[in-house]
């Protein structure tokens, strides 16, 4: 049996971020698809693992985590990669995760599933997200204009945070090569971390069936 265990499905950002890390640490891990779009979330075995009904959930010997955030400084201190080497360099990735999980993703994944996954989403409130969600890659890309990292000048669990959701590029509806260049470079210098893979390849459930 793996040593971490994540329960995860092909659609979820959130899940990916922790997926990615697992891959790029080399980490012995395996995944548990969680039925998503047929409700399994909401079931009352699956709230008794996570009460918050979400994906990600780590299992790690005795030690079961939700959220991504929480997740990923985890793995950050168990594989001894990727993670803070001072106190102010710890609160700078913390920065980041909690702007990506409060504007970033929080706006991106919910236009997205609207976008992509929702029938007859209401359009006013589809154009609001985009815009929220626009206002958010605008941040991150003039942060990124002169900075190959998120925190600091190498690769951190706040990279991984950010990289949740904008590999589904098609479904979002955004060129980040045209509209955010600095994102889209930042993006190929993700694709470069050991053993990264696009979210549809890493994690179980694509495509939903018909």
């Amino acid at each position: 049996m793996a040593e971490y265990h994540l329960y995860c499905f092909a659609q979820s950002g959130n899940a990916y971020k922790a997926a990615l890390m697992l891959q790029a640490t080399d980490s012995d891990w395996g995944s548990r698809f969680v039925d998503f779009f047929n409700g399994e979330t909401r079931t009352p075995e699956y709230r008794r693992l996570n009460v918050m009904g979400e994906v990600p959930v780590l299992v790690h010997g005795d030690t079961t985590l939700t959220q991504s955030g929480v997740i990923l400084d985890y793995l950050a201190e168990t594989t001894g990669k990727y993670g803070w080497k001072s106190d102010a360099e710890r609160r700078e990735i913390l920065r980041w995760i909690l702007f990506d999980n409060h504007k970033f993703t929080s706006y991106t994944a919910t236009y997205r599933f609207l976008r992509t996954f929702a029938k007859d989403a209401n359009p006013d409130v589809m154009a609001f997200f985009e815009g929220r969600m626009k206002a958010a890659f605008s941040v991150l890309s003039a942060h990124l204009a002169d900075a190959d990292w998120v925190a600091g000048k190498r690769t951190t669990i706040a990279d991984f945070s950010l990289a949740g959701y904008v590999f589904y590029e098609d479904e979002i509806g955004v060129n980040f090569a045209e509209s955010y260049p600095s994102i889209a470079r930042w993006m190929d210098r993700v694709r470069g971390l050991p053993g990264w893979k696009h979210p549809y390849e890493l994690m179980p459930g694509y495509p939903l069936p018909e």
